[in-house]
């Protein structure tokens, strides 16, 4: 489960530090991010707030990102904690995470754009596609975390 190449960019640029990480550390932040997606999908459903259920699946993708960072051993370090959430992401999983990293820093970039100039709204059709990509986030996630940590499987039951 070396990715030490891929990543030392990142430890270079001190946006992330090794850190001993208990393995419950990794497998609640994959419940919360499993509870923030059925969050996202109750707010979509019960027709309240776009942006809230954008914001819940966006955290989704963001805390399943810092259960895979965890499974490594690394944390992010203060400053830019979500776009190196994302860069981590892609470059531990590679190119069959491509597509995933690349919704996941758009929705970054939308939820700041959002957050700090409440004149630009969220649809409902970004509300599903967030929550869309959101979902197959945290199952490609949760099934790499249980590939490279098969100890870990019996105590992740999202997916």
């Amino acid at each position: 489960m070396s990715i030490e190449p891929a990543i030392q960019e990142l430890i270079e640029r001190k946006l992330i530090k090794q850190e001993k990480i208990r393995d419950e550390q990794i497998v609640k932040l994959l419940e919360r991010s499993h509870k923030d997606l059925n969050t996202a999908k109750a707010i979509l459903k019960s027709e309240i707030d776009e942006e809230a259920a954008f914001t819940y699946a966006y955290l989704t993708m963001l805390r399943a990102g810092r259960a895979l960072m965890f499974s490594y051993g690394y944390r992010p370090i203060d400053g830019l904690q979500h776009w190196t959430v994302g860069e981590f992401a892609k470059r531990a999983l590679g190119i069959s995470f491509e597509n995933i990293a690349q919704e996941f820093d758009a929705m970054r970039r939308e939820r700041n754009r959002f957050t700090y100039d409440p004149n630009i709204p969220v649809s409902e059709v970004e509300a599903q596609d967030a929550i869309k990509a959101a979902e197959e986030c945290l199952t490609f996630i949760a099934d790499k975390i249980i590939e490279w940590r098969p100890d870990l499987e019996k105590s992740i039951t999202v997916k």
